[in-house]
């Protein structure tokens, strides 16, 4: 545990002192590995928590800088890398993305989402770079869909977080595939940031690797983001659990040793990062698009990327089985909170707050209203195979997914904004 930054005035020590504590009893009871968790308002840092081992095994502790893999964290990375183009008049958001990916072009769409997969009709319209964003496309994944679409996806495109063909050979499967509902009718969780990437990619004329090193990571120093671990930072990764068959203990899941990056650095889900990287991207959006003298984006254009695009009927729709649009909405790669009041499925926050959650368990807030930045990184292994969203409320212990809330109910309640 730390806790030795400066703590702005206003802040409840008593609250605060319960968050270590707490993180760690979920440790203790074999709930989780390990947790990095961070506050950061008002241009400092409140407060840092470190709980618990990045390597069950050899014992190593969480550290500061431990590299985590980040999954859907990923998505927010590269719809600002998108968003970057748009504001250089590359692409905008009504263009249809058969104009750099004519794999695209002629979409059908199952007439019905668990039916067989030669029951289409021609798609009403061309899937647009909103879709995409915003998950509108009528593209999927296998663990957001049930029936023959589901598995054909597993089949096609392999294991979501595994993924290692080349991104146009990926493109061309992956538009080999029928929608799942027509373009624009709905928010469906899927890879469409990962065509997102693909886009950015061929848009800029160079991998899509290359583009975010020359673009974000390099201008803001992040130095540990990437879609690989080299041989020589694999000691501060932290490895991913999940509970054995009975349920009982926490298991290691393996992932493949890498010599190179993957042939598919895939925009929806394939980074790994640290605290202190995903800080500075955290800062910078919280900035307006500007931290420490580097500017990645104009302030109208994070102001964009974070008001909702759903209409109240898409909000209406479950996500992964869960009314969570209640007072909330998804902007250009971000979810954003429209009203406190309502809003109960991604933690307490202000009007306006936004962030993007990880399948590890890896979570971040940027709440303007209260120049706030949470940060919270877990490795829990959560499979992602076909019909998993149906899961997600059974077969589990429940101390991991308690853990999250239980930060940021706390953290709320130490700066006086729960």
């Amino acid at each position: 545990m730390d806790g030795e930054a400066a703590t702005p005035r206003g802040v409840d020590q008593a609250a605060l002192g319960q968050i270590q504590p707490a993180l760690q009893g979920v440790v203790d009871a074999g709930d989780l590995s390990g947790v990095v968790s961070l506050i950061w308002q008002g241009g400092r840092e409140v407060q840092l928590n470190l709980a618990g081992k990045r390597n069950l095994e050899t014992g190593a502790p969480m550290t500061r800088d431990t590299i985590f893999r980040i999954a859907s964290m990923t998505k927010p990375v590269t719809s600002v890398a998108a968003l970057m183009l748009m504001e250089e008049g590359r692409l905008r958001l009504d263009d249809p993305i058969s104009k750099w990916a004519p794999e695209f072009a002629d979409m059908q769409v199952l007439k019905n989402p668990v039916g067989p997969l030669d029951d289409t009709y021609p798609a009403p319209r061309q899937i647009t770079v909103e879709d995409v964003f915003t998950h509108r496309a009528g593209l999927t994944y296998p663990f957001t869909s049930t029936g023959p679409i589901a598995h054909a996806y597993h089949d096609t495109l392999g294991e979501v977080l595994s993924i290692d063909t080349g991104p146009d050979a990926w493109m061309k499967a992956l538009a080999s595939l029928p929608l799942v509902y027509p373009p624009g009718d709905r928010f469906h969780y899927s890879y469409a940031t990962d065509v997102l990437g693909c886009l950015v990619g061929r848009i800029a004329g160079k991998s899509f690797r290359e583009f975010l090193f020359e673009r974000i990571f390099e201008p803001l120093g992040m130095v540990d983001t990437d879609f690989w671990i080299p041989p020589e930072k694999m000691a501060r990764a932290a490895s991913v659990y999940g509970f054995n068959d009975d349920q009982t203990a926490l298991a290691p899941r393996h992932f493949p040793a890498r010599t190179a990056p993957p042939g598919f650095c895939g925009g929806g889900a394939g980074l790994v990062s640290t605290l202190d990287d995903y800080l500075k991207f955290a800062r910078m959006l919280l900035g307006e698009g500007e931290v420490d003298g580097v500017r990645l984006l104009r302030p109208e254009t994070v102001r964009l990327m974070r008001e909702n695009r759903l209409t109240d009927a898409q909000r209406e729709i479950p996500f992964m089985n869960i009314p969570m649009w209640a007072g909330q909405g998804f902007g250009l790669g971000v979810s954003v909170i429209t009203d406190p009041e309502k809003q109960a499925w991604m933690g307490p926050g202000g009007r306006g707050a936004f962030g993007w959650p990880g399948a590890f368990g890896t979570w971040w807030r940027v709440d303007p209203a209260n120049e706030l930045i949470l940060i919270f990184l877990i490795q829990n292994n959560f499979a992602l195979g076909p019909g998993a969203a149906a899961q997600l409320a059974t077969g589990q212990r429940m101390g991991p997914r308690m853990a999250l809330p239980m930060f940021q109910r706390l953290a709320y309640a130490a700066i006086g904004a729960a």
